[in-house]
C-alpha cells in the first residue's frame, strides 16, 4: 500500500515536496490500522496509540508526512500541537460505534473550527463497514452532520482497514484534490 500511495501521488508534483496528512478520530476507530496498511500495504495487529505514530513515505520526488495522533478522551486536546501546516485530515470514524457518533461529532468540529487547519482538506472514513452492525455511509453522514461542512473540500468514504475496502478510492480522491490544491 505504501507503494500505492507513492505511485498515486507520484506525478502530483515536480520538484520535492512534502504532503503533511493527519488521520484523526476517537480510540479504537482504526486510524493506526489505516496508517500501517498504507505503510506495509496490509494490516497488522495494534494496540491503542498513546501520543503518536508518525510514517514517512517517499517516492520519487514525493514525501508523505502520516501522523496518527491518539483518540482517547485525555489526549485529544493535544491533537491542536499538530494542526500547523498540514494540508490533509483523514478523520476515521467507527461506523458500529453508534454510542459514540455525538462525540465523534464533536471532536470533527472542533477540529474544523481551528484556523491553522482552515485549510485543510477532509477526507471522512466511514470504518468498520465489514461489522455485522455497521452503519451505512448515509447513517454516518448524517450523524454526524456533515452537509453543515461548509467552505472545505470534503468527501466520505466507506472502508475497512481489515481488508482494505475504500482505502484506494480515498486516497485517489485525496490525490487529486490535493493535486488540484496545490
Amino acid at each position: 500500500m505504501g507503494n500505492l500511495i507513492a505511485s498515486i501521488f507520484g506525478g502530483l508534483f515536480n520538484s520535492e515536496q512534502e504532503v503533511r496528512i493527519l488521520i484523526l478520530g476517537l480510540d479504537n476507530a482504526g486510524k493506526t490500522t489505516i496508517l500501517y496498511r498504507l505503510q506495509v500495504g496490509e494490516a497488522v495487529t495494534t494496540i491503542p496509540t498513546i501520543g503518536f505514530n508518525v510514517e514517512t513515505i517517499t517516492y520519487k520526488n514525493i514525501k508523505f508526512q502520516v501522523w496518527d495522533l491518539g483518540g482517547q478522551t485525555s489526549i485529544r486536546p493535544y491533537w491542536r500541537c499538530y494542526y500547523a501546516n498540514t494540508d490533509a485530515i483523514i478523520y476515521v470514524v467507527d461506523s458500529s460505534d453508534r454510542e459514540r457518533m455525538g462525540i465523534a461529532k464533536e471532536e470533527l468540529f472542533a477540529m474544523l473550527d481551528e484556523k491553522e487547519l482552515k485549510d485543510s482538506i477532509l477526507l471522512i472514513m466511514a470504518n468498520k463497514q465489514d461489522a455485522k452492525n455497521a452503519m451505512s455511509v448515509e447513517e454516518v453522514s448524517e450523524q454526524l452532520n456533515l452537509t453543515k461542512i461548509k467552505n472545505r473540500t470534503w468527501t466520505i468514504f466507506k472502508t475497512s482497514a481489515l481488508n482494505g475496502i475504500g482505502i484506494n478510492e480515498g486516497l485517489e480522491w485525496l490525490s487529486e484534490n490535493i493535486k488540484n490544491k496545490k
